[in-house]
C-alpha cells in the first residue's frame, strides 16, 4: 500500500523533471554542435550560460529523490527507480558540463569553427547526441532493447576518436593549437559516450534489479 495518494504523482514528477534535465544537456550538445560548425560565438556563449540550468536541475532531482527516501521509504521497483535517477543525474549533468566546455573551447580557436581536415569530429559529436538523446529515451519508456543499443554505439564513437586523433597528427604540422584544441574536443565527445552507456546501464539495473553483472537489489 502507497503510504500517501500522491505517491504515484510524485514518482511521476521525478520522471518528468528527469526528463527535462535530459533534454537541456542534449539540447546543449546540438547547440555546440551547430555552434563548431557555423562559428556562432553567441551561440557557443549561450551554451556556457545555460550550463547553470542543468546545475539547477540536478539538485531540484536531488531533493525530489531525498525526499521521496526519506518520506516514502519506496522498496523493490519503486526503489530502484529513485535510485536510478539519483545515479543518472550524475552523468546528465557532466554531458551538460562537457557541451559547455566544449563550447569554451570553440570560442578560444581562431575562427570558432572546426577545421575542414577534421570531419569525424562532427560524426561523433552527431552520434555522442543521439546516444544521450536515447539513452534518456530508453528511462522514459523503459526500453532495454534501445538502452543495449546505446551501449553497443559507443564503439562508433570510440572509432570515431581513433580517426580524428590520426588527423590531428596531421593537422599538426599546420596549426598547432588548432591541433591540441580539437583533440580536447574529441575527448569531451568520446566521454558523452561513456556517459550515455553510463545513463543506459543504469536503465538496465531500474528494469532488471542488475547492474554491470553484479546482482544489487
Amino acid at each position: 500500500m502507497k503510504l500517501r495518494p500522491s505517491y504515484d504523482a510524485d514518482l511521476d514528477a521525478l520522471s518528468q523533471a528527469l526528463i527535462h534535465m535530459g533534454a537541456l544537456a542534449a539540447d546543449a550538445i546540438a547547440r555546440t554542435l551547430t555552434a563548431l560548425k557555423t562559428g556562432d560565438r553567441a551561440m557557443a556563449q549561450s551554451v556556457i550560460d545555460a550550463d547553470a540550468e542543468v546545475d539547477r536541475a540536478e539538485r531540484d532531482i536531488e531533493h525530489r529523490c531525498l525526499t521521496l527516501l526519506l518520506c516514502q521509504q519506496p522498496v523493490a521497483g519503486d526503489l530502484r527507480k529513485v535510485s536510478t535517477a539519483i545515479k543518472m543525474i550524475t552523468d546528465i549533468e557532466r554531458v551538460g558540463d562537457a557541451a559547455a566546455d566544449i563550447a569554451e573551447i570553440g570560442l578560444h580557436m581562431k575562427d570558432t569553427k572546426l577545421p575542414a581536415a577534421l570531419p569525424h569530429i562532427e560524426k561523433m559529436a552527431e552520434t555522442a547526441q543521439k546516444m544521450v538523446e536515447d539513452a534518456i529515451r530508453a528511462y522514459v519508456d523503459e526500453d532495454l532493447q534501445l538502452a543495449a543499443d546505446v551501449i553497443q554505439r559507443d564503439d562508433e564513437v570510440d572509432a570515431g576518436f581513433n580517426a580524428v586523433k590520426g588527423e590531428i597528427a596531421q593537422l599538426l604540422s599546420k596549426d598547432i593549437d588548432d591541433a591540441v584544441d580539437c583533440l580536447m574536443i574529441a575527448k569531451y565527445l568520446e566521454r558523452l559516450g561513456d556517459h550515455a552507456v553510463n545513463i543506459c546501464e543504469w536503465v538496465q539495473f531500474y528494469k532488471t534489479g542488475v547492474h554491470k553483472n553484479e546482482k544489487i537489489l
